[in-house]
């Protein structure tokens, strides 16, 4: 009797299929939302997920500014930026940020959850953040995305 031998699948354009998701961040956590999006933005829901490869779906998150912190992390989280002149540090709380750009929030907490290499930086392309309720991909047909899930 002959023996079956199944090789692995690698991950290529050929295979990939990329689907576009939105998310609804109103009342989400933004740490919990964001690691499910870095996941969907990896890949890493798929059977074929190949880490070298960038086998992840595109995410669009509406209503960013409705996004909520746990404990007392919207006072005391603090986001710096440095110029890299003397001096050139300048701190901004969570929630002045959250009131000036609420894009930036959940686009840095993404951001830090992917790979930090030219794939990470591919991967950050295909997630898009909107302040309002309204999107300019609904050509795309996106489907909702359930962050409750694994």
């Amino acid at each position: 009797m002959r023996h079956l031998s199944f090789k692995t699948q690698s991950a290529n354009e050929k295979i990939v299929k990329r689907d576009w998701y939105v998310v609804d961040a109103t009342n989400q956590t933004v740490g919990r939302m964001c690691t499910r999006i870095a996941s969907v933005l990896r890949g890493k829901h798929k059977a074929y997920y190949t880490p070298h490869f960038d086998a992840g779906d595109y995410v669009i998150v509406v209503n960013s500014g409705k996004v909520k912190f746990t404990g007392n992390k919207l006072e005391d989280k603090e986001y710096l930026t440095y110029s890299g002149y003397p001096g050139g540090q300048k701190g901004e709380t969570a929630k002045e940020l959250l009131g000036r750009r609420p894009n930036v929030v959940i686009e840095r907490a993404v951001k830090g959850m992917l790979p930090k290499n030219r794939l990470g930086r591919a991967m950050y392309k295909k997630l898009f953040v909107y302040e309002g309720a309204e999107h300019p991909h609904k050509a795309q047909q996106p489907k909702e995305l359930n962050l409750n899930t694994k």
